[in-house]
């Protein structure tokens, strides 16, 4: 497993558990049910984070004679794992704050101490958001991006809970409810997000226009390639395989043409190290072959 990714999750699961703590005990004195909702909430968030590890170790193991191309699309699967836990995380508050505006249940009025957990939860998770999602695009690491997206929607829950608490001082008991049905849009809008994305990465899609355009500098830059016939990416998991076609003089040597499509081959792989592995196929250059 990656070191980043094990002290990103590491880091997670230690400021989850903190957060576990302070929450239900200000929940429990405060008499707030939305801080002991947001308590659980904060602890299944737990199991989320095992899930990002697992998925992420699975796909770091080396290739095997049943899996000869590697394990990266396990970290997909984690990655899906996690969207449908963030989509059921939103439909939750939902349903919630959807139940209390029909149904008009009341809110106990809570103690401030609900304010203050809240707010140390919004900072916390937020923070984790961005820490866990820099590491996530350094490693370019789908499973662990979506945990950070999970962060981001326990911070938002937080900010939830925060104006519900507020609201419920101020007597006005159903901002906690409004809040829950906006925070449920946005939070199912990013699990379908990150499910989309896994799915793309495990059905052979190609990468990115950037992606393309940087190979293809890279390529046009070693001297012997005339021009670039056919090119193919495919991204696996958060890996890419790359598959390219250059035409060279037709006169030169065997030797002398692998000796650059060898180069080309090296080029990419040390200077995208997100590509698993580059295939280069030589043609003659033929200046009619148009």
């Amino acid at each position: 497993m990656d070191k980043k990714a094990l002290r990103v999750s590491i880091v997670t699961i230690i400021s989850n558990i903190l957060l576990t703590v302070v929450k239900l005990i200000a929940g429990i004195f405060a008499h707030s049910s939305a801080m002991v909702s947001d308590a659980v909430h904060s602890l299944s968030d737990v199991l989320s984070t095992v899930v990002v590890m697992i998925g992420v170790k699975m796909a770091s193991k080396e290739a095997d004679d049943d899996h000869p191309y590697g394990h990266e699309r396990l970290e997909c699967v984690a990655a899906l794992i996690l969207s449908i836990m963030l989509f059921a995380t939103g439909i939750g508050i939902g349903v919630v704050g959807i139940r209390n505006i029909v149904f008009g249940n009341s809110i106990t009025i809570p103690g401030g101490i609900a304010l203050y957990a809240a707010l140390l939860s919004i900072g916390v998770k937020e923070a984790m958001y961005w820490y866990t999602r820099g590491v996530a695009k350094q490693i370019n690491s789908g499973a662990l991006l979506a945990d950070a997206w999970h962060h981001r929607s326990d911070a938002l829950s937080s900010v939830g809970s925060f104006i519900g608490v507020l609201g419920a001082r101020m007597g006005y008991v159903y901002l906690d409810s409004i809040a829950s049905i906006i925070i449920c849009v946005f939070v199912i809008k990013v699990a379908i997000d990150i499910f989309i994305d896994s799915v793309e990465k495990m059905v052979d899609k190609a990468c990115d226009e950037d992606v393309i355009n940087k190979i293809e500098d890279i390529v046009s830059k070693n001297s012997g390639v005339i021009e670039i016939d056919h090119l193919r990416t495919r991204k696996f998991g958060g890996m890419a395989y790359v598959d390219i076609d250059i035409s060279v003089d037709r006169n030169l040597s065997i030797e002398e043409a692998h000796n650059i499509s060898h180069k080309v081959h090296k080029d990419i792989e040390k200077k995208l190290d997100f590509v698993k592995h580059c295939r280069v196929h030589v043609n003659p250059y033929l200046k009619d072959k148009k």
